[in-house]
């Protein structure tokens, strides 16, 4: 496939990907906003079930239970159509309303009213909660998403019903072995190879013949395989990857796709695999560009801990076990694959793997603990932090305003983005918006498009390196990934590991001096160029609402 036809693929999926956005948003001269948890208030919606004629739809209102005038008070919740009376003691919080009391989904907790009249739109609504009459709590809604439940303290507030939010899981003092791609292919591949009891590797794509010849090995050997990716990654699935799981199926792995209509995330978009004890954990992705070597500058690391890799194998099991999930020999009947060619060049290793000791692990997921997570590794930065990114969603994204904000107290930042084709012009654009905005503020910043010079065709990492913490893994600097996307991410505490991944990027950097000031006007008129000639009307890719292919 040429550059154009992938250039006009790439244009095409995007103006027809974008979702629409859901809005929930709450009164501003009402008591909703604060996050005192004794507040009466409406804490949880499920307008839009699965289930014919939206059987199981309910409201969660949280009601006082001290011994004020509040108990004894008439509260009721209405959508200016039907009032519900609700009951109030000293002992119950939470009253679930609902005209479908049997249909209520598993773990629906509370007093139960049924309301037989009392019905959610679906195109929208305006609930009040109301103390003898008058209102205290309102939340209004449009396009509830079929199949998510909102609540008030999370961000995002909608979220598939099925989904719960992880929490940070920490382990100590351990090893691990760090790498670097293209540099050092044989440590994924050789860690995989190492599988005694266990292999679970998820993925957003996999097409590797290298890692599906270890996956069948292993299986053959007696070994537990289990493989998970993305339904529907951008451009489709390829007749190499199909052919890949095939392969597998037929040897006795556990092959399933995540998405479709009831998918908890727009994609599962992490890299990683649990092997026995050891958690792997990588920015690339299970395809011969990656893994097998021979194309992109990305990050890796295995972790020697078991405490990681259960917790990895934990989420493994949720992903791999809810009702978003389908067998790969069910879900690939009857459908059509696209063609693709491998990437086959070869690039020299400059970065052996090196083991370092590492003080604490932190394995963050999105959606849910990794934006807090890796904004807090930004704003406890002290005197230096290099990131590499394919993309940055945009100017305001909280990991650049953390980044901002820490170049503004005086920590030395430097920002790496690639100059592939066909994120270039975006790149370019951010990098000069980044560099005038230090000049204006005497801010210790940089950034830059990096020129590979025959060290590795494009970057793929998405890292963080900040005073004696790294942060390695698939979350993207835009709001889809840590927000709507699966993701898998480590952050290493310790000296060792830092030190090499610092190492790894100030190589990089040097190779990536001098390109960031082309002028606008000339990228501008190259693209235009080449877009008249196939005729095309170019419409600028907005990675803040759906990711190109460059950053999966």
């Amino acid at each position: 496939m040429s550059r154009v036809t992938v250039l006009c693929l790439v244009f095409l999926l995007v103006a027809a990907g974008v979702s629409v956005p859901v809005v929930a948003t709450e009164s501003p001269d009402t008591t909703s906003t604060t996050t005192n948890e004794s507040t009466a208030r409406i804490v949880e919606l499920y307008p839009n079930p699965y289930a014919a004629e939206d059987r199981g739809e309910y409201v969660v209102v949280r009601l006082p239970t001290d011994a004020s005038d509040d108990v004894a008070a008439n509260w009721t919740l209405t959508d200016g159509e039907t009032t519900v009376p609700l009951p109030t003691n000293a002992t119950q919080t939470h009253v679930v309303v609902t005209a479908t009391p049997s249909a209520l989904p598993n773990g629906t907790s509370g007093h139960v009213v049924k309301a037989a009249a009392f019905a959610l739109a679906n195109g929208g609504e305006s609930l009040r909660l109301e103390r003898n009459g008058t209102p205290t709590d309102r939340v209004t809604y449009e396009n509830a998403p079929e199949g998510e439940q909102w609540r008030w303290n999370r961000t995002p507030a909608w979220r598939p019903l099925v989904f719960e939010p992880r929490s940070v899981h920490v382990s100590g003092a351990t090893t691990a072995e760090t790498f670097v791609l293209p540099d050092a292919p044989d440590v994924p591949v050789g860690t995989l190879r190492s599988a005694d009891r266990r292999l679970l590797l998820a993925g957003y794509t996999f097409s590797s013949a290298r890692v599906t010849d270890e996956l069948v090995a292993a299986a053959e050997r007696g070994v537990r395989v289990q493989i998970l990716v993305d339904d529907a990654p951008v451009g489709g699935t390829t007749t190499r990857q199909a052919a890949a799981l095939d392969r597998l199926a037929a040897a006795g792995v556990e092959v399933s796709v995540l998405g479709g209509e009831r998918a908890r995330y727009d994609f599962h978009h992490p890299k990683y695999a649990v092997v026995d004890d050891d958690a792997l954990v990588l920015t690339e992705n299970w395809k011969p560009s990656w893994t097998g070597g021979r194309s992109s500058r990305g990050w890796g690391v295995r972790v020697d801990s078991a405490e990681a890799a259960d917790e990895l194998a934990a989420v493994f099991r949720d992903d791999a076990t809810g009702p978003d999930t389908t067998p790969w020999s069910q879900f690939r009947r009857g459908r059509s694959f696209t063609s693709t060619h491998p990437a086959n060049g070869s690039f020299p290793t400059r970065f052996d793997p090196q083991s370092v000791a590492v003080v604490r692990v932190r394995l963050v997921t999105a959606p849910g603990n990794a934006e807090r997570a890796i904004v807090g590794v930004v704003d406890n930065a002290s005197e230096q932090i290099s990131v590499i990114q394919p993309t940055i969603g945009s100017r305001h994204h909280p990991y650049l305003r953390a980044t901002l904000r820490a170049a503004e107290r005086g920590v030395e930042i430097r920002i790496l983005l690639p100059g592939a084709w066909y994120v270039e012009e975006d790149n370019r654009r951010l990098v000069e918006w980044l560099n005038e905005w230090a000049e204006r503020r005497d801010a210790p910043l940089e950034a830059r498009v990096v020129d590979p010079e025959g060290r590795f065709e494009k970057i793929h990492a998405k890292g963080v390196v900040a005073d004696d913490r790294v942060v390695v893994g698939s979350v993207n600097w835009n709001n889809n990934s840590v927000r709507e996307n699966r993701e898998v991410a480590v952050i290493l505490d310790g000296e060792e590991p830092a030190a090499y991944y610092r190492e790894v990027f100030d190589a990089d950097w040097k190779g990536g001096g001098g390109t960031n000031r082309v002028p606008l006007g000339v990228v501008v008129a190259t693209a235009l160029a080449v877009l008249v000639a196939v005729g095309v009307a170019r419409k600028r890719i907005e990675f803040e609402e759906r990711e190109s292919p460059v950053s999966r």
